[in-house]
């Protein structure tokens, strides 16, 4: 239950607590974006998001940073057209010095001018980043587009000109205007109680600021549309980014609950409308999605769509022709009710963290209907009928106002002439029926469960055995939120794969949940709605696995849906062709995605004979060569009950788990084949470098080493290695983006095998700092070698791991995956139970002794993708 005050000087506090981890959540949500700047702040609100950690009276630059992650603890911050957020999520015991930095933060932020004038820098390299992203750039041509007046159509970031102009007495002017207690929402969430959380939040909160508010910032707002709008780009992209989108009112407005449920019908979910005619039958796109934007001011209904560009003008006369029939005919009954119920459950999925529980918080109290405007909108959305939907897809969705933008390649042939041309054939046509959807609708709602076993009732005890065909199981109790997660995994991945069918494993994991041999995939993905599921394979370099979570109620009919889709996949032929198809495009889309382009030249640059060198997606003739028979093959000898790892976390009973395991997986199929020898390759003799030239912004380099197995001892060594190179208190951060600005993105990060992975660094930088960004990674890289680890900054990285470790924890599904594929890769439960006693005990020695294994520049590897 939550509660709500405000102190004397007018802050808010709304707080929920939460016992279930040891951990808490602390977020200041002040309440003023972009869309409050003045014309010459544009992109001030966003930069106060990088200076309020940078230092404050009483802490130096970086210490807030170094200071929470030797607690344990995670911060950063997001802004947005309407807000700026600041957060922590710490544990529980160190609460009280997590919200004492973020008070600080927030209320005495020094905004030093040499600060300033390296995080100017920083937020210019996000901008290019940003210039090499399609999607972004589509998404902002979108708003320049669909707004001409309100300030959403300016981007969050604000430009290079316009952040380069700032100046420190520029900075505090914004920040003395909306950072006064009455414009801010403290939210928090977690292991506290209230008459404690009271009295900091007085002591450190408390008082005058002498910041007295001025009141909210007067928005023009825009006209009401009287006609269509079109942009059209040409630039050097792989596919078509488009959007359909229609104007609609602002959060508060009564037909925003319709609204949500309309966007949720018509393009989210592989049950939706648009996915089931312009995906699915019609094959026209790679992906669809549609959503209903609703901020403080009127947002907009949009559909956003990548696609060939041959297929430009179809799909887009298709996409308004679904829209269509969503104003001329009714939504089923049963449809609005799946719907309704998913709305129902996203709400408790986000109680399952600290943090989500204090963004839901957070989010609807700074909105202009409070903290009570949860319970109001959830009731709207239950008392929905079909014909609500209609009429609000009447007012809003209408084709003779639609904004319609694109960013398409030169090969693409499409004008605004030809946009106007295809909306006017969707508007004139016969409207479409509703696709159809899967006949089998078992009814909604399960029947009770029965009491839990009394060895149910203990919540943290791991339950393992061994089922008569082999398969391990694992049972782990979690009832604190009605929810269960699920994860089959089974030894594998991109490891099994050679050059003649690379991309099988990825394949085969889209193909999975397409239909079994009694459920159609449109069955599986009604079935999947119906329990308010989300089910999905997934393929790695070590592994393939089935995952899935549900609520708890559907905890019988879930599993043996899961059993099914895991066991009986029929990979049919044109699901099959479906899928290989999307997986091409992505194969030949990915230049416009750099950074993973960069990771993939690594990979083949560090291995030359290993699979490891093998990209996760496969290539074009490999995937290409890919059916039904050989993922049947693949099935058949690599998935078999006897060679899996089952994980079941959450509310659930472990008798029922254990019977069911026995009915589904207790036999072997008889198919497995004995597991796949894989030799080791031998670390490069000589350094490596590769480059490949890339017309984008900004230049991506990846340096790395070959590194540990999963089953070696000192890979946590290696972790705490990594996070003394890493994270916003880092090495690589203070050095390379803090002092010297080169960066937005630097990291560092290793990819445990089941034979040698690797340990690396990452930055994206400007093509003109290269060589200094190179110089700058190799001696971070060579201090890490000789010089021991100061004591304080060893604690810092080892209390930061095993604050994260409970952090992430939190979720059933990632306990889930944890528990099977640890247990996959034959590490046991030792790493669950004891990782973070594990991390503990690492001392200064036994990480010099590991940089010094794994970093030898004689043996080093290096890709580098920019102009």
């Amino acid at each position: 239950m939550a509660i709500r005050y405000t102190l004397p000087n007018g802050l808010t506090v709304v707080f929920e607590e939460q016992h279930a981890a040891k951990v808490a959540a602390f977020q200041v949500w002040v309440k003023a974006g972009s869309a409050d700047e003045r014309p010459d702040q544009a992109g001030l609100a966003h930069l106060h998001e990088h200076m309020l950690f940078k230092g404050t009276e009483r802490r130096g630059p970086g210490e807030i940073a170094r200071d929470i992650e030797a607690h344990g603890g995670e911060i950063n911050a997001w802004t947005s057209f309407d807000q700026t957020v600041y957060h922590i999520v710490i544990a529980s015991q160190y609460a009280r010095t997590g919200l004492d930095i973020l008070g600080d933060a927030v209320r005495r932020s020094a905004f030093d001018k040499d600060e300033l004038a390296r995080e100017i820098e920083v937020v210019c390299e996000e901008i290019k980043r940003s210039y090499d992203s399609p999607s972004r750039r589509a998404s902002r041509g979108l708003f320049t587009t669909a707004f001409q007046t309100h300030p959403y159509r300016l981007p969050v970031i604000g430009t290079e000109e316009s952040v380069r102009s700032f100046t420190r007495e520029k900075v505090l002017e914004f920040y003395h205007r909306h950072y006064t207690p009455k414009n801010l929402v403290l939210s928090v969430a977690g292991d506290l109680n209230e008459a404690e959380l009271r009295q900091w939040v007085e002591e450190i909160f408390g008082g005058d600021w002498g910041r007295p508010y001025a009141g909210p910032v007067e928005r023009p707002r825009d006209p009401p549309p009287t006609g269509r709008r079109v942009l059209v780009q040409t630039e050097d992209v792989k596919e078509v980014y488009l959007h359909l989108a229609f104007a609609i009112p602002e959060l508060e407005h009564p037909d925003v609950p319709a609204l949500d449920v309309l966007a949720m019908i018509a393009g989210q979910g592989n049950s939706s409308w648009l996915v089931r005619e312009v995906k699915r039958r019609q094959h026209l796109v790679n992906d669809v999605h549609a959503s209903a934007y609703t901020p403080k001011d009127p947002g907009i209904f949009s559909v956003s769509l990548t696609l060939p560009p041959t297929q430009v003008q179809k799909a887009l006369t298709q996409t308004a022709r679904v829209l269509e029939a969503m104003r001329t005919t009714t939504v089923p009954l049963d449809e609005l009710r799946t719907v309704q119920a998913v709305v129902e459950a996203e709400s408790v999925y986000r109680k399952e963290t600290v943090q989500g529980t204090a963004r839901n918080l957070g989010s609807y109290q700074t909105s202009p209907g409070g903290l009570e405007s949860e319970a109001r909108y959830l009731e709207d959305i239950r008392n929905l009928k079909p014909e609500d939907l209609r009429r609000v897809a009447q007012k809003y969705l209408r084709l003779e106002h639609a904004v319609v933008t694109a960013l398409v390649p030169p090969a693409a042939e499409l004008t605004e002439a030809h946009v106007h041309a295809a909306l006017d054939e969707a508007a004139k046509s016969p409207g479409l029926t509703p696709p159809e959807r899967a006949a089998k609708q078992p009814p909604p709602d399960a029947p009770p469960r029965p009491g839990r076993s009394a060895i149910a009732s203990a919540r943290s005890e791991v339950v393992q055995e061994k089922l008569p065909s082999g398969a391990t199981l694992i049972i782990r109790v979690e009832p604190h939120v009605p929810l269960f997660s699920m994860r089959a995994a089974f030894i594998g991945g991109a490891r099994y794969e050679t050059p003649e069918d690379n991309g099988i494993t990825t394949l085969l994991s889209r193909t999975l949940t397409k239909g079994t041999t009694t459920l159609s995939a449109d069955d599986v993905t009604q079935l999947g709605d119906l329990y308010v599921s989300n089910i999905s394979g997934q393929g790695g370099r070590n592994s393939i696995s089935l995952k899935a979570d549900f609520l708890s109620r559907y905890f019988e009919p879930g599993f043996r849906l899961f059993a099914d889709v895991l066991l009986n996949p029929a990979f049919r032929e044109e699901e099959v062709a479906r899928e290989r198809a999307l997986l091409l495009q992505d194969i030949l889309t990915r230049e416009d995605k750099p950074s993973s382009v960069a990771f993939e030249l690594f990979s083949r640059t560090l291995y030359q004979e290993h699979p490891y060198r093998m990209s996760l997606l496969g290539e074009k003739a490999s995937v290409e060569a890919l059916g039904p028979e050989q993922l049947r093959a693949y099935h058949r000898a690599h998935m078999d009950p006897s060679q899996m790892t089952l994980s079941v976390v959450g509310d659930v009973d472990v008798d029922q788990v254990r019977a069911l395991a026995n009915e589904y997986f207790g036999k072997s199929r008889g198919g497995a084949v004995a597991p796949k020898q894989v030799r080791p390759e031998a670390p490069p003799s000589a350094p490596r470098t590769e480059k490949q030239v890339l017309a984008r912004a900004q230049t991506h380099l990846v340096l790395g080493f070959q590194a540990a197995r999963m089953s070696d001892s000192w890979r946590v060594v290696l972790d705490v290695l990594s996070t003394v190179l890493s994270g916003q208190g880092g090495r690589l951060f203070i050095e390379l983006r803090d002092k010297r600005s080169m960066a937005y993105s630097v990291s560092s990060f290793s990819m445990d095998g089941l034979e040698p992975g690797y340990f690396a660094v990452y930055m994206g930088t400007s093509p003109e700092k290269v060589d200094a960004a190179v110089e700058g990674m190799r001696r971070e890289l060579q201090r890490i070698r000789d010089e021991p680890i100061p004591a304080a900054e060893l604690e810092r990285a080892k209390q930061h791991i095993i604050g994260a470790y409970e952090i992430d924890l939190q979720r059933n599904s990632a306990r889930a995956t944890l528990l099977a594929l640890d247990t996959c890769y034959g590490i046991g439960l030792d790493n669950f139970l004891h990782y973070s006693e594990h991390v503990a005990k690492v001392t200064a020695e036994d990480v010099q002794e590991v940089a010094r294994r794994v970093i030898d520049f004689d043996r080093m590897a290096m890709a580098i993708v920019g102009p």
